[in-house]
Parts: structure tokens; C-alpha cells; sequence
């Protein structure tokens, strides 16, 4: 009898024992940067008193989900490792979780938000809304070893309007770099465009833009590499024009290969110029094809264009064994015509700014009479009447606008056709998608004179303006 009741003792027990350990712990991670779930998490649950001691984990699947069974009753703290955490420079507290005689725990888990990462790197005195931070990591180029003690500067440009016009002012910070390459740069603008740039002794980045969200929070890695600078010259000078200078260009020994194509059936866009800002340039064969055999490492900006298709600008990493990038321009008339739609309902309130514009003298205006008094065969035609403006044809066969530059003695203007800003358009492109007398008025300003809406970054390079009928 003893014998029989001492088992059914041990049989309860036993069971109570496995029922305790039922529990489980189910949730999702979630990435609140990106708005998706985080794959591949490593979730661990730990004793909250003894969290040196063994405990459970799971790995969350492609939905962000996660279920962790078998677990005893008792206080846990609930944790996740993840790269994007190293990759933020940022450690997320553990949450805790009690486990009873509920079968099963809801407990969710995230990477926090742009504004509560700002918040806790940069401080509580960059809680409002028109503030950012960017942060990131400096490698080597030919390594991908992080490297300490690299001053990364960033600048941008703000405009403040005042009795007797706008005022321009170009903030300037300095980040450096940790022992493991991390960098924050706090108080960016938010929601705006800032050019960042990474240097140290002979290595450095490329100057590239960087978009800032509207969170105020971005991840920007950036790779150092070494470049040498030569002269070289940028352009044939026609008798019409004024001599110029030779363009410094950097080079380097890092090889960059790739393929262009059309958005839209993926033809191969034989003849695309691509080539790396301020670096060396290229064509791609028949097959779309291109390589850039001496180009400088690091992160760069690299620079596409093929007539007949709005150009590319993309930030690329100039690292040793790179893949091979893939390139997809749209066509110009896809961009022109949605400019010309959006353009049509604000037609009339267009040439009245433009009228206000011209009579305050900041820039040269040409209107349509104008245009029609010189007759000119190609829109680019217009230019070579106009002083400190040149329509110049490039080693590779381009025909290129130059004007003055604050910095530099020539530099590339920005385009802006209805009000739409069309980056890095040759004249080529202008001629061919602009007729003359399609044109309702011109503005040309210099860098210094140029209006808030036409100053699209840093370059001060000056702006020309188009509107058509």
C-alpha cells in the first residue's frame, strides 16, 4: 500500500513537473528603422536573476517570428543579437517576461526607432524633429578592417531669408572614429541632403550626398581607399569658348566592372558614359558592358548617362573582389513627360514668378522672344551668346554646359526643366528633348546668385533654368 501511494506521489509529481515546463514564449522582432521584420535574430532567454546561466534560444524566421517551448515558470529577461545591432553601435536593454500557468507568453522585440536611436546616442537634447544623426563605420578598402582615428566631415547647406534676400550658410561637422570604425554624427539636418567625405593622412572617400529620412536617423558605412590626383585635360576648347584649365581627376588601381541597361525590356545601353565623379571615365560596349580599370578605392560616387535616358547617380564602394553592379536608367521622355503633366497646371503662376525673377536682376534672362530673335538651330545654340556660359565637347565626344564656379574655374550647372531638377544633363540631352520653340523663358544664374528653389546642393555651380510653352 505504502509502496503504491509513494508512486502515485512520484507520478504527480513528475507530471506537474512536465506541465510546468510547457510554458513557451512566442513573438516577432522587428526592424523599426526599416519598417520590416528582422530575419535571423538570435533571441535568448536567461534567468533575470542569474543571467550567466544557461538558457533558451531560438533564431526568428523570415517573417520576424519566434517561439521559445519548454519553458519553466519564473522571471526571464528576453534579449536579441542581431549585425544590425553591431553594424548601429547600439545595445538594446533586455526586456522582462514572467512565466506562469499560462501555456503560452506574447512578447515582442524590435530594433527601437530612427528617434529613439538619435535620442540615445546623441542625447535628449536632439529630441526634435529637425535634427538627425548618421552613423557607421569606416573600413579599410582593401581589407574591410575597420580603422580608427578617421576624421569623417560632413556639410551641408542652409538658407535663412532676411531683410534684402536669402543668406547662405554651410554648417560644417566633424566625426572620428572609435577603435572599432564607429562614428555618430549628430545635429545633421532632417529630412535634408548633407555631402559627407572620410579622411586620413593619404586615404580618403569620394564626397558623396547623403539623404537624411525624415526619422532624423541613417546608417552611411564608408570604405577608405588610396587615390592619386592628376591633371587632365577636361575638355576641347572651341573658338568660341575661352581657354581652360586642366580638371583634376582622381585615380587609383581598383578595377570596377558592371552592365548598363534600359528600365524598361533591360536592352543593353550601348555607348553609356559611366564613370566615377571627379574620376575616370568610360563607355560600355554593345553588350552594356563597361569596365573602369584604374579607378580610385573606397566609397564613391559613381555617374551614368546614355542620351535618350535620365542619368544615374549612385553611391558605390570601391572594394577589392566588388561584384559587378547592374545599372537601369529610365528613359528621358518617361521623366519629361511627367514634369510636362505636372507642369501644365501651374504654367500661369510659373512665368509669373519668372517675370519677378528677371526684373530683379540676380541673373540672365532670355524669354521667348529672345529666343526667337537669335534663331538658334539646337537649344544649346542659346549659350554661346551668353557670357561665362560654354558649350564644350569632351574627350569622349560629349557636348558638355560649363559656367564659373565659386570653387573652381568651370564646373557643371544644374539643369531644372518646369521646375523639375534634371541632374547632370548634358547639352546633348538638352538639345534633343528641349526644342527652341518650345521655350517660354531661361534663367542663368551664377553660384553665388542663385535662387533657394534652383540650388539643389554644395557645388556652387550655378543653375539653368527652363520653362517651356
Amino acid at each position: 500500500m505504502r509502496t503504491t501511494l509513494l508512486r502515485s506521489f512520484l507520478l504527480l509529481a513528475l507530471v506537474a513537473r512536465i506541465a510546468d515546463a510547457q510554458a513557451s514564449i512566442t513573438g516577432l522582432v522587428h526592424d523599426s528603422i526599416s519598417h520590416m521584420p528582422l530575419v535571423g535574430a538570435e533571441v535568448q532567454l536567461v534567468p533575470a536573476d542569474n543571467p550567466a546561466m544557461l538558457g533558451h534560444t531560438a533564431t526568428s524566421d523570415s517573417l520576424g517570428r519566434f517561439t521559445l517551448s519548454n519553458v519553466p515558470k519564473g522571471r526571464y529577461a528576453l534579449g536579441f543579437l542581431h549585425p544590425m545591432l553591431d553594424s548601429l553601435g547600439v545595445d538594446v536593454p533586455p526586456r522582462e517576461v514572467f512565466v506562469d500557468d499560462a501555456r503560452s507568453v506574447r512578447a515582442d522585440l524590435a530594433i527601437p526607432s530612427g528617434g529613439k536611436l538619435r535620442t540615445a546616442i546623441c542625447g535628449r537634447n536632439t529630441t526634435q524633429d529637425s535634427v538627425g544623426v548618421v552613423v557607421g563605420f569606416v573600413r579599410d578598402a582593401r581589407t574591410a578592417a575597420p580603422v580608427a582615428g578617421v576624421a569623417v566631415t560632413g556639410e551641408w547647406l542652409e538658407l535663412t531669408f532676411k531683410t534684402g534676400g536669402f543668406v547662405r550658410r554651410v554648417p560644417r561637422l566633424v566625426a572620428t572614429t572609435g577603435d572599432n570604425g564607429w562614428f555618430a554624427m549628430c545635429n545633421v539636418p532632417s529630412g535634408g541632403t548633407m555631402s559627407m567625405v572620410a579622411t586620413q593622412g593619404a586615404d580618403s572617400t569620394g564626397v558623396v550626398d547623403v539623404q537624411i529620412p525624415g526619422d532624423g536617423f541613417i546608417r552611411r558605412d564608408l570604405y577608405l581607399g588610396r587615390a592619386q590626383t592628376i591633371l587632365v585635360e577636361d575638355m576641347k576648347v572651341r573658338t568660341d569658348t575661352a581657354a581652360r584649365s586642366p580638371r583634376r581627376i582622381h585615380v587609383g588601381d581598383a578595377r570596377v566592372t558592371g552592365t548598363v541597361v534600359a528600365a524598361v525590356g533591360g536592352k543593353a545601353l550601348a555607348g553609356a558614359v559611366v564613370g566615377i565623379s571627379d574620376g575616370p571615365q568610360t563607355r560600355a560596349d554593345d553588350r552594356g558592358e563597361w569596365t573602369l580599370t584604374n579607378a580610385p578605392a573606397g566609397t564613391r560616387t559613381l555617374e551614368v548617362r546614355a542620351l535618350g535616358y535620365y542619368p544615374v547617380r549612385r553611391v558605390i564602394n570601391v572594394v577589392s573582389a566588388g561584384p559587378p553592379l547592374r545599372l537601369a536608367l529610365s528613359t528621358m521622355k518617361a521623366v519629361l513627360d511627367t514634369v510636362k503633366i505636372s507642369a501644365t497646371r501651374t504654367y500661369d503662376r510659373s512665368m509669373i514668378d519668372f517675370e519677378k525673377r528677371r526684373k530683379s536682376g540676380l541673373g540672365k534672362y532670355l524669354t521667348a522672344d529672345d529666343v526667337a530673335r537669335h534663331r538658334p538651330v539646337v537649344t544649346s545654340d542659346l549659350f554661346r551668346l551668353v557670357p561665362g556660359v560654354y558649350v564644350d565637347r569632351s574627350p569622349i565626344g560629349e557636348t558638355m554646359l560649363s559656367v564659373r564656379g565659386m570653387f573652381t574655374e568651370r564646373c557643371s550647372p544644374s539643369v531644372y526643366i518646369d521646375d523639375h531638377y534634371m541632374w547632370d544633363m548634358t547639352a546633348d540631352a538638352l538639345d534633343d528633348y528641349v526644342k527652341p520653340d518650345k521655350i517660354a523663358g531661361i534663367e542663368i544664374y551664377n553660384g553665388t546668385m542663385v535662387p533657394p528653389q534652383f540650388q539643389p546642393g554644395l557645388s556652387g555651380c550655378g543653375s539653368i533654368v527652363i520653362w517651356t510653352k
